[in-house]
């Protein structure tokens, strides 16, 4: 489950304080699929950032699985980020000189899983999401849009995180690839019991979510509400 309480944050630069995100307050249960909407501006990207533990708040609480980041140290906020939470982002961010596979093992070998558990995790993690065993052999650049879109999903469900956090994940891909991307993270959300977040400015993805928060001048104007999950 994530919790997130009166969460603000705020950024200098010379006289002037900016306030990118406002006293936000959200909940969304374990396994759940919600999506952030809102202008360029809004703080969606900050929001994220925040959740994820790359930036650290300026007031607030962010509780994953009953732990909260603000309690956390270096050390174990650079554990939070690799065990509990994956990352999926709009360019990709695949190593192109790794095959499929391998770019899947990656976060494996950084938390210290042996060899043969990373190699038989990969497998069954790019099965999952579609890619057959000779596209798992190919080095991103002889992938399409999508399959390095998939690719990266399962990278994310590597090391079984909580919460997956991704921005914009069909923003570079064509109307069907990217329902087909939707239509993936939801059922993975099922299937894996995920937690997974998705900013987005596509409204027809936000409008079948489990969940909707949208962001107006980095604050929350509009409650949570149920999408229509299996859409």
């Amino acid at each position: 489950m994530l919790e997130v309480t009166k969460l603000s944050k705020q950024f200098t630069s010379g006289n002037t304080t900016v306030t990118a995100v406002k006293d936000i307050s959200l909940r969304v249960e374990q396994g759940k699929f919600a999506s952030i909407v809102g202008r360029s501006g809004s703080g969606k990207s900050t929001l994220l950032s925040l959740l994820g533990g790359l930036e650290a708040p300026t007031s607030g609480d962010i509780v994953v699985d009953k732990q909260s980041l603000g309690k956390l140290k270096d050390h174990a906020l650079i554990k939070y980020r690799c065990r509990t939470i994956g990352f999926v982002f709009q360019g990709y961010n695949l190593i192109p000189n790794l095959t499929a596979a391998e770019n899947v093992m990656l976060p494996m070998e950084f938390s210290g899983r042996p060899a043969n558990e990373r190699q038989q995790r990969a497998v069954q993690l790019l099965k999952q999401v579609g890619l057959d065993h000779d596209k798992q052999q190919r080095k991103p650049g002889r992938l399409s849009g999508g399959e390095q879109q998939r690719v990266a999903i399962a990278r994310a469900l590597a090391n079984k995180p909580k919460l997956i956090l991704a921005d914009e994940p069909t923003g570079n891909l064509d109307e069907q690839t990217g329902k087909m991307i939707f239509d993936l993270l939801h059922n993975l959300s099922r299937s894996e019991n995920t937690t997974i977040i998705v900013v987005t400015h596509d409204l027809s993805i936000a409008g079948r979510t489990d969940q909707t928060f949208r962001l107006q001048d980095g604050a929350l104007v509009k409650k949570q509400h149920p999408g229509r999950p299996g859409c």
